[in-house]
């Protein structure tokens, strides 16, 4: 794997490569304390990983992440931050960071972090393999699932989730439940993506991460657009008002916790002919 690093501090960027690089696969593209030089660099650069530090001049992690993930949205990201404030992590979760690592380093969990973000980037690799199989083998798509898929990616760019990477993922189950006329709970992606319990797991993790932005951001639509009748009937079939009610509370400052999400629910939606009508 090809690493990118970027910190204030020297020191920590020498640690991080000294720990990455005893690993003779994985190697340090780059590493600057300057944001604006290493956004220029990662853009040019082959990077896989790219490990950050939350709080830094000029830029801050969150938005170094934001602007390269516009031009490169398959790198991974791992923040470096001895801040536990938990809404400036709830924040980096949203802008697409896999992990945190806590200051001081540890060297053990740098160790975990790296290994379990080079599992998603390979298992991801594995997927886009597999669907790249399926799409070639079914050359000729059903009209009303590509319909279905068409409709899905309209309303998840409304929602402001097409950055996201699990929004891929979402398409891609979409396709399927009406290809085979399954609802979520009984599609059997283990079967028939060929892929582990725990390569579904990290899929249902990428698509959960993707649909809480869209809870989020449908949220704030509504917050100026109380009484827009699509808006709400998006938060209905997909999130369930009450979920999308409880976030709003909480990106007004008026309740500690936001709105759930639940997974059946927004793949049942999105299937749901009724939730496209606007």
């Amino acid at each position: 794997m090809k690493f990118y690093l970027v910190d204030d501090e020297q020191s920590i960027l020498y640690v991080l490569q000294n720990i990455i690089e005893q690993n003779f696969d994985d190697e340090v593209v780059g590493m600057s304390s300057d944001p604006q030089q290493a956004v220029n660099e990662i853009q040019l650069r082959d990077v896989d990983i790219v490990l950050v530090d939350l709080l830094m001049p000029e830029m801050s992690g969150i938005e170094l992440i934001q602007t390269i993930k516009n031009v490169k949205p398959q790198i991974r990201f791992i923040m470096i931050s001895k801040v536990q404030d938990g809404d400036m992590r709830a924040k980096a979760y949203q802008a697409g960071i896999e992990f945190f690592i806590s200051k001081p380093l540890n060297i053990i969990e740098i160790k975990s972090v790296i290994k379990k973000v080079e599992q998603n980037v390979q298992m991801a690799a594995q997927l886009s393999l597999i669907s790249a199989m399926v799409n070639k083998f079914n050359t000729q798509p059903d009209p009303q699932s590509q319909s279905v898929t068409d409709q899905a990616t309209t309303i998840l760019k409304a929602l402001g989730m097409s950055s996201e990477r699990g929004t891929s993922d979402i398409l891609h189950v979409v396709k399927l439940m009406k290809i085979h006329h399954l609802n979520y709970r009984s599609l059997d992606l283990v079967k028939i993506l060929g892929i582990s319990n725990h390569e579904k797991k990290i899929m249902e993790q990428r698509m959960r991460r993707a649909i809480k932005v869209g809870l989020v951001n449908l949220s704030n639509q509504l917050i100026d657009n109380p009484y827009d009748e699509g808006l709400g009937n998006h938060a209905n079939n997909l999130f369930g008002y009450e979920n999308v009610h409880a976030q709003m509370l909480h990106q007004q400052g008026k309740q500690l916790t936001g709105g759930r999400i639940t997974l059946q629910k927004f793949m049942d939606g999105l299937i749901d002919e009724e939730s496209f009508h606007d």
